[in-house]
């Protein structure tokens, strides 16, 4: 509590933005998301905060929570809030080839990968776009190929703990060759410097957990293996 608060007098607070006044993005009731959730009768929602709002959006959120004997405790969880997501898998299956990006992460390289030269699948944010638009946005972006028709895989919440995002995964066909390996891709407007990287499919697998250790690349590449292009009575095997 404050002096003023302590004397009576009242204080005014200032305007948050992405809350009161338009935060960077232009938004404003930010602590409004989740209040009104009423999915499940074992969770109430008290209040929602928003820490902070300068590109994504990090919220804490205190709830009344019914375990299951009963008991309700009263809880706060911090979210972070990114938007959705949508990746790929580019493959040719007759040259038993994917196509992926190499990258910076300064996340990974901040917590222990050696150089931060991230490999992965083509991937980005849905934005405005619903995700089919958003893959072949990004797709093109990041690897310079037009996908054709897509296959959508599954849907997975990536880091349930903490991040809200929900990433949706696709597969879809190139033809070795139209891409030029170690090409340079990305939005330079946005401070993107890709490079595209066509892997023997065998190899890629080989290389889960030594250089590939993006586990939606994992994820995909395990689909494919088992399920997907490359599994055993494929059609397209």
């Amino acid at each position: 509590m404050t002096h003023l608060e302590q004397a009576g007098e009242p204080v005014e607070r200032m305007p948050q933005p992405g809350v009161d006044v338009p935060d960077r993005r232009g938004r404003t009731g930010l602590d409004l998301v989740g209040r009104d959730l009423s999915r499940n009768a074992r969770v109430r929602v008290r209040d929602v905060r928003v820490l902070t709002s300068n590109w994504y959006v990090t919220r804490a959120t205190t709830f009344d929570f019914q375990h299951a004997d009963g008991r309700w405790t009263t809880e706060e969880r911090e979210t972070y809030d990114r938007g959705d997501g949508a990746t790929i898998l580019l493959y040719d299956v007759a040259a038993r080839t994917v196509l992926l990006t190499r990258q910076f992460r300064f996340p990974v390289y901040v917590n222990e990968h050696p150089d931060g030269m991230f490999i992965e699948t083509a991937a980005g944010l849905l934005d405005e776009d619903d995700p089919e638009t958003a893959i072949r946005r990004e797709a093109e972006e990041e690897t310079g190929h037009t996908v054709g028709a897509v296959e959508h895989v599954f849907d997975v919440y990536m880091s349930p703990g903490s991040v809200t995002e929900k990433l949706h995964f696709f597969a879809a066909p190139y033809l070795r060759g139209t891409i030029e390996h170690g090409a340079r891709t990305g939005l330079a407007d946005e401070g993107e410097d890709i490079e595209v990287l066509e892997v023997p499919f065998d190899e890629a697998l080989d290389r889960i957990g030594v250089d590939i250790v993006d586990a939606k690349t994992i994820m995909l590449l395990q689909w494919a293996a088992l399920r997907g292009p490359f599994a055993s009575g494929h059609p397209l095997a």
